[in-house]
């Protein structure tokens, strides 16, 4: 009877958090922007590489990875995504930061005209369950941000994938080694879409992270048939100590 009463405490308790979700989600999504590179050259011409929000009136945050320095030479231009009503709309975005260690990057996009998300100053601990909506499977099902829930799991050193080795200097990758940060490791699902994505309160809306990345047990390709569940993000300062060196 007292584990019963327990367990019916424990699920009141979290209900109230989560009773504001849907009217988070409505107020996140119009923030959200998809990021990729448009080229007239090409079939197609668009293509949707990861997810990013709005964090000041022209400013973009996304992962470093999304927007390595490659697509810039390639005669492709970086592009945001968004949905205006009922159409998809893209703009021109110029790279004007990116922090390669924390694998993140602002882009400046003019006249952008959404409202940006407010970042978290909150102690995330563990236990603790947030929202992230973004792109998972890319513009495959068109330009419509989805939403998951994931729990933070455990906060554990940055490890380096081997995919990012490369956009890294050799003195950042010994500086990562002998001195790696925290990142969060969350239990929900993510795909390769999702890096950029925001992670945020469901009652405030307030970023607390950035997805960047997935486990991957085999390939990309199967990260998209076979999930691995485990999902990292970085901490929400970094992306704060990004813009407030701009």
């Amino acid at each position: 009877m007292l584990r019963f009463l327990f367990i019916v405490i424990v699920v009141i308790a979290v209900l109230p958090a989560f009773a504001s979700a849907p009217d988070t989600i409505e107020k996140v999504k119009p923030s959200i922007v998809g990021i990729g590179t448009y080229n007239k050259l090409k079939t197609p011409r668009a293509t949707l590489l990861g997810t990013g929000f709005v964090v000041s009136e022209n400013l973009v945050a996304t992962n470093a990875h999304v927007v390595p320095e490659s697509l810039e030479v390639k005669g492709s231009s970086i592009v945001i995504f968004k949905s205006v009503g009922s159409k998809n709309q893209y703009q021109s975005a110029t790279v004007i930061a990116r922090d390669r260690i924390h694998d993140l990057a602002l882009l400046k996009v003019q006249n952008l005209k959404l409202s940006p998300l407010a970042l978290s100053t909150q102690k995330v601990r563990e236990g603790e369950i947030f929202l992230y909506t973004g792109f998972p499977i890319g513009a495959v099902l068109g330009l419509h941000p989805a939403t998951h829930r994931g729990m933070i799991s455990s906060i554990t050193p940055v490890a380096i994938p081997a995919n990012n080795a490369k956009e890294l200097t050799v003195e950042q990758v010994k500086q990562l080694k002998k001195s790696p940060y925290n990142v969060y490791q969350i239990d929900g699902t993510a795909y390769p879409g999702n890096s950029g994505s925001p992670v945020y309160d469901s009652e405030s809306g307030n970023v607390v992270a950035v997805i960047n990345k997935v486990l991957v047990k085999k390939t990309r390709e199967s990260a998209l048939t076979d999930p691995s569940a485990i999902t990292y993000a970085i901490p929400v300062e970094h992306l704060r100590a990004l813009i407030a060196s701009q």
